[in-house]
């Protein structure tokens, strides 16, 4: 994740996160290639499918869509973060909606039940970095090396 130099990104695309300084935007909203943590499951309808760039940036850096599953899939496994109320029934398909998601923030209470709601959105955050670090590494064509 550090190879992606950030000041070349322009601050429009970029938000601070509770536990991510720097964070993408969305891909459907112009976020760079770390935002594909916040993108949707493969091969599902979606409302606003016709910005949808996940398999545009997937094709980028050689990863197909069923790798993606496969990553975020072993993501919400290890980290339990599946659940029946979020979209795709994940976390980890979970959008990045800093003013809050019903179904997200309602997991999210399931999943750290002892945590306050800063605190639950804190570790999300860190882990929804954590994912973009894990697919970045494991792209065939990283768009972070520096030239």
């Amino acid at each position: 994740m550090d190879t992606i130099k950030i000041e070349n990104i322009d601050k429009k695309f970029l938000r601070n996160t509770p536990s991510w300084e720097n964070a993408p935007v969305p891909i459907c909203m112009g976020g760079d290639i770390r935002a594909l943590t916040f993108c949707c499951k493969p091969g599902s309808s979606l409302t606003f499918g016709y910005k949808c760039l996940r398999d545009t940036k997937l094709k980028e850096i050689g990863m197909t869509p069923n790798e993606f599953i496969k990553v975020k899939e072993e993501f919400s496994e290890k980290h339990k973060w599946f659940d029946d109320e979020c979209c795709f029934g994940s976390l980890s398909y979970c959008c990045m909606r800093r003013s809050g998601c019903n179904r997200r923030d309602s997991a999210l209470k399931r999943r750290y039940p002892k945590m306050t709601k800063e605190k639950s959105l804190t570790e999300y955050f860190r882990l929804k970095k954590e994912l973009a670090c894990i697919i970045l590494e494991i792209s065939k064509n990283p768009l972070t090396d520096e030239k």
